[in-house]
Formats: structure tokens, C-alpha cells, sequence
């Protein structure tokens, strides 16, 4: 009689080299219901970890967005003060026009085709003042307004005083005095 000796495979060789080493758990030698109490714990703090961080998430979300919008906020604003600040340099100008316009005597004898090209250049220009929100400052006969007329001449007396005329126009841009109008003014009473 023969002895046969088991047929070992390559694997069952290598699994009888290997010695597995179970790791202890935290959940070792405790009951299933204990184990239940201690995950739903856990899982309560992440959720409430979570909703944490969402939280602050969205809150600086929010914030960003708000920055973003205060930030184009002022740059808007600063590109409407760098117009008006641009448009005001163009205020002698507008003074010369009104010089040259309020010699009537000298304006007159210009040249009538002329005269006529120099009143259109000086409507293109006042039109597109309008697009930009500017407009003048120029009514006589309305109460002194110190936030809108610069005094000249008359401001003495105890009555209202009143616009009596204008020595050099003023400009608004928007809700904004960019030159108050120089004026005479005269008693009211």
C-alpha cells in the first residue's frame, strides 16, 4: 500500500504562510444596542458638523456677493465723479459760447451762415450734456438758493431776495451742484 500524500495547491500554500491578526473594535464586547446608540451619536455630530460648515459656507457666500456688488457700487461711482469731473473742465467753454452770444451787437454782424454753424456746435454740445444728466443752473426770478447761486452783487437787505440775473450760468449733474450760478440779487419786499 502506498501513501498519498495531499495535493496542496500554490494558494493553500500561501494562505497557511499568513497569519491574519483580527483588529479589537470600539465595538468589541458591546451589545448591538449599544453600538446603535454610540453610530446614531455619531452620525447626529456629523450632521450637525455638516450643517456647520454649510452654514458658514452660504454666510460667506453671501458676503462675497455682497462685496462684489458694494465693490461695483463704487467703481460705478467712481467713473460717474471722473465724468462730471471731466464734463466741469468744459465749463469755460460753455461760458465763451455764452459771452459770444450775449453781445448781441457784435453777434449780429457775424456772418448769418456762420453765426448759424456756431448756434448747431452749441446745441450738440448742450444735448449731450443732457444725455449725461448736466443741465444749467440759469433761471432769473426764482428765491436765492445758497446751495445753487453764488451771490455777485445785492445780497445786502432784511427782505427775500430773489434772482435777478444771472452773470455766469451754473450746471447740475444729477442731484449733484458741479458750479453754482454767480447772480445779482434783489429784494423780494
Amino acid at each position: 500500500m502506498s501513501t498519498k500524500k495531499p495535493k496542496h495547491t500554490e494558494s493553500e500554500a500561501y494562505e497557511s504562510d499568513i497569519d491574519i491578526e483580527v483588529e479589537a473594535t470600539e465595538f468589541e464586547g458591546v451589545s448591538q444596542k449599544d453600538k446603535q446608540k454610540k453610530l446614531r451619536e455619531e452620525l447626529t455630530a456629523a450632521k450637525e458638523q455638516a450643517h456647520e460648515y454649510l452654514t458658514g459656507w452660504q454666510k460667506e457666500r453671501a458676503s462675497f456677493a455682497n462685496y462684489k456688488a458694494e465693490e461695483e457700487k463704487k467703481r460705478k461711482d467712481r467713473i460717474e465723479a471722473l465724468k462730471l469731473n471731466l464734463i466741469s473742465d468744459f465749463f469755460p467753454v460753455l461760458d465763451s459760447f455764452d459771452m459770444a452770444f450775449g453781445n448781441k451787437e457784435a453777434w449780429e454782424k457775424v456772418d448769418p451762415a456762420w453765426r448759424t454753424g456756431v448756434e448747431y456746435i452749441y446745441t450738440q454740445f448742450m444735448n449731450t450734456l443732457d444725455t449725461y444728466g448736466v443741465s444749467p443752473i440759469d433761471q432769473t426770478g426764482v428765491p436765492f438758493d445758497p446751495n445753487i447761486h453764488e451771490p455777485v452783487e445785492g445780497h445786502e437787505g432784511d427782505g427775500d431776495l430773489t434772482v435777478a440775473s444771472i452773470i455766469q450760468k451754473g450746471y447740475r449733474g444729477k442731484d449733484i451742484i458741479l458750479r453754482p450760478a454767480k447772480v445779482k440779487l434783489t429784494s423780494a419786499a
